[in-house]
């Protein structure tokens, strides 16, 4: 995550850490080492460390030998929920921390209230700020997706103005598609002919890499979307979505709405990936916004306000640097402690 190397263990209790990869002694990667009990074990020389970052035993100096105060890694917040873990990438306190994305029809365990829960994972070579705007991008549909527009070929195509709304982490909003009817609406009809649809849509981002999608085709069914993208380094994304409906409950249709998102989402990365500039641009000037572009130019006044409070890598100096220089994200125990062996990642 964020180019840099991790170890995710349980312990004994079953407790997920999450620990800085990078062993203190002399490099190496916990994570190719062993569990033992509530440690991992570096596979270089044996240095044991529990899932707060401190090392436990150091095998050459014997049972009774003091182990240095220094000798500690990095360990950050973790957590599970929705079916995934979370960590948490940085120093700041837990009450100054982005919350998490809240997924309030997520069912505790199969369907409760009458929704019903499926997860899928996909790794794109792209830049995750381009996935983020494209979900943003409520003039994409038409053309990228057929099941979501016409594919340009009505004359009287136009984006409606977006009605912004701001939350204290992000900016979405809601908005009506004019869609053709799925095959299969058409295959349930007699006539073989069904109307198009009027669909209402919402989008929105919470935070920096979190991503909320309604979809209602009808004013009965509803289809949720939560996408959380982890950038695996600059140009490659790992993209983990949650999807809830309201309708054919039974898990027997998992599989047909999984493959019906991975055909969507395809779709999506088709475009992506063929992207100029790969990394989205720091500004607006290098590409012609208009009115459809609102929610996607207000992302990155969020980028660049978070930039501004040294939330992001400055990635070209890690690049220029890392071969001779072994880096560790800063975690909440370094506004502790002084005396950490790995050098705090540069920050813009």
């Amino acid at each position: 995550m964020l180019g840099q190397n991790f170890v995710l263990f349980r312990d004994t209790a079953g407790k997920i850490n999450c620990l800085s990869d990078i062993c203190v002694h002399r490099g190496g990667s916990l994570a190719a080492g062993k569990l033992k009990g509530d440690c991992i074990e570096c596979p270089y020389h044996g240095w044991q460390f529990d899932g707060h970052g401190q090392c436990r035993k150091i095998p050459s100096l014997g049972s009774d030998g003091k182990i240095p105060a220094r000798a500690r890694v990095d360990a950050y917040p973790a957590q599970e929920r929705y079916g995934l873990v979370f960590c948490f990438l940085g120093d700041l306190p837990e009450n100054e921390r982005p919350p998490l994305m809240d997924i309030p029809e997520y069912p505790a365990e199969g369907v409760i209230d009458g929704w019903r829960a499926t997860r899928q994972e996909f790794l794109w070579d792209i830049d995750y700020k381009r996935s983020m705007e494209n979900g943003l991008d409520s003039a994409h549909n038409e053309f990228v997706h057929p099941t979501h527009g016409f594919s340009g070929e009505r004359d009287d195509y136009k984006v409606a103005p977006l009605d912004l709304v701001e939350t204290k982490w992000g900016t979405g909003f809601f908005s009506k598609m004019f869609a053709p009817p799925l095959a299969e609406d058409k295959m349930r009809s007699e006539s073989g002919r069904v109307e198009n649809a009027t669909i209402e849509a919402g989008t929105g981002h919470h935070c920096i890499a979190s991503l909320w999608t309604y979809i209602h085709p009808t004013a009965e069914i509803k289809i949720h979307q939560y996408a959380f993208e982890v950038p695996v380094h600059e140009t490659q994304t790992r993209l983990y979505l949650v999807n809830l409906r309201n309708f054919v409950l039974d898990p027997a249709d998992d599989e047909r709405m999984i493959t019906r998102n991975a055909y969507v989402a395809g779709q999506d990365r088709d475009v992506l990936t063929d992207l100029k500039p790969v990394l989205t641009p720091y500004t607006n000037t290098k590409e012609l916004f208009v009115p459809a572009d609102a929610a996607v130019g207000r992302y990155r006044k969020w980028i660049k306000e978070w930039e501004e409070k040294h939330w992001r890598i400055d990635i070209d100096r890690v690049r220029a640097t890392e071969r001779k220089t072994a880096y560790a994200i800063p975690s909440p125990e370094r506004r502790k402690h002084k005396g950490w062996i790995l050098d705090p990642i540069p920050l813009l």
